[in-house]
């Protein structure tokens, strides 16, 4: 059945798995349905699947866009990362202008590319732990490994396509 589309940015084995386990450390267990990730797009309707799937494959021909984790962002309920990719935002531009006519408010907006480990908690606790995070903060690369698409069913995604950069 066909369903909206979230696009992702993937990253490098050893980012993800820093990051997903920060997940799990911090975000409501009955909340914590996806990986680890950086939200490109939150809603691309499904009749563009096929279109998006040759996007995504042309712009994972190149090498990997270099990133750095520049920071912390309090979310109000949770916290994030902030990511910092002038490459991989152009990579997203391009996709945005592309689907220009089909993209929500939400993806029309500004974007701040983030992996977000904590959510839907209490702003006491996501105070608390951007505090523990600030602390012990430096900013460093980031390994970019690939974009890919999803289904979003209203529970954990299900994969449609991935594509890893060169």
């Amino acid at each position: 059945m066909p369903a909206p589309i979230i696009v992702t940015a993937l990253l490098g084995a050893s980012d993800f798995a820093w990051a997903d386990g920060l997940r799990r450390a911090h975000f409501p267990p009955d909340r914590n349905l996806v990986p680890a990730h950086i939200t490109l797009f939150h809603h691309l309707p499904p009749s563009v699947a096929p279109e998006l799937r040759d996007r995504l494959k042309a712009e994972t021909r190149a090498p990997a866009p270099p990133a750095r984790l520049s920071g912390l962002r309090h979310l109000g309920e949770g916290v994030a990362y902030q990511v910092d990719s002038p490459e991989l935002k152009a990579i997203r531009d391009r996709l945005a202008d592309h689907f220009a006519g089909l993209l929500i408010p939400q993806d029309l907006a500004a974007w701040r590319p983030h992996i977000t480990v904590q959510n839907k908690v209490t702003a006491k606790a996501a105070k608390a732990l951007l505090g523990e995070l600030e602390a012990s903060f430096a900013p460093r690369p980031l390994k970019i490994a690939g974009l890919a698409s999803w289904w979003y069913r209203g529970g954990p995604w299900e994969a449609l396509s991935e594509h890893r950069f060169r």
